[in-house]
């Protein structure tokens, strides 16, 4: 009987021991797959570190490219040279008169001879018919450019008109070669009795500006005089969608005293021509530009 609980004893002694071996060789098997592990982490890291030494190594040997200087979308659209002449002008400064177009004539770009256009924003009410300003006015000195004057007049109006300098003079025959599409003039005038004739043509004149109006004084039994002062300086305006009115009035090459006294008319006959339902501050600003180049804001009161 005690030899058989000695021998179960040391069965169990001996499991106890085989027991805790087996669990010995487990924590190094899981010790060994953990340093393996390790060794291969630190593998790939060194094989990464290569490649970015490498990488960059090469990237230092190549030559740098040299850095332009980024321009701003609204720069990119204009010249380098306009650019240059934009800084001559103060942003928000209004000049007065005499000063902006010496300014205007030292910013224009152009290679001709351009034109000093002048532009007002009129403070009206752009949904109302009644407030749409539109007219016309003789410019002291002229605009600098040759105006083309077409008359359709009765035949007993047609002699007037020719001996007057219209560059075209006729009565149904030039109906009928507008309606084919010529416009290759700048001024049409006629009797009132053809603007039943003219009236098929609005398509074709209207968006050009150049139907005849009672307004503007194209539609008139005055043939003579309305073709001479078309000829020698007169303008008519009108009023876009926006509100603004544009007019070239004058060359830059005149005189400055000259382009003054022009301006100075043509502003005259905007105020005039303001409706009499316009309500609050009737002209809200005024800038001149030579035909290439930018904007000059001018002080309105130096325009009285």
């Amino acid at each position: 009987m005690a030899k058989e609980q000695a021998k179960k004893q040391e069965t169990l002694a001996g499991q106890a021991i085989s027991n805790k071996q087996r669990a010995e060789k487990g924590k190094e098997q899981e010790v060994k797959e953990e340093v393996k592990k390790a060794s291969k982490v630190e593998e790939v890291s060194k094989k990464e570190a290569d490649k970015a030494e490498t990488k960059k190594a090469k990237t230092e040997d190549k030559p740098k490219k040299a850095t332009k200087n980024k321009l701003k979308k609204s720069e990119k659209k204009h010249s380098r040279r306009y650019r240059e002449v934009f800084g001559l002008i103060e942003k928000d400064k209004e000049y007065k008169i005499d000063e902006a177009i010496e300014l205007a004539k030292k910013v224009s770009i152009s290679k001709f001879d351009g034109s000093l256009e002048i532009h007002i924003r009129l403070g009206v009410d752009l949904k109302s018919p009644e407030q749409m300003v539109r007219g016309a006015t003789v410019l002291p000195n002229g605009t600098g450019k040759t105006q083309k004057v077409v008359v359709i007049a009765n035949p007993d109006k047609e002699k007037e008109a020719k001996e007057a300098g219209a560059d075209f003079v006729g009565s149904q025959d030039i109906v009928e070669k507008i309606s084919k599409g010529w416009t290759d003039f700048d001024v049409l005038i006629a009797t009132p009795d053809m603007m039943g004739a003219l009236g098929k043509l609005g398509k074709i004149l209207g968006p050009k500006g150049l139907m005849p109006n009672p307004k503007t004084g194209t539609v008139t039994m005055n043939i003579g005089s309305t073709v001479k002062a078309a000829k020698t300086g007169r303008v008519e305006f009108r009023m876009d969608k926006t509100g603004i009115i544009h007019q070239g009035v004058g060359k830059l090459s005149f005189d400055s005293e000259k382009l003054i006294e022009n301006i100075k008319s043509y502003f005259d006959a905007i105020l005039k021509a303001k409706p009499t339902t316009s309500k609050g501050q009737f002209v809200k600003s005024v800038s001149l530009s030579p035909t290439m180049g930018p904007g000059i804001k001018v002080d309105p009161n130096s325009l009285k």
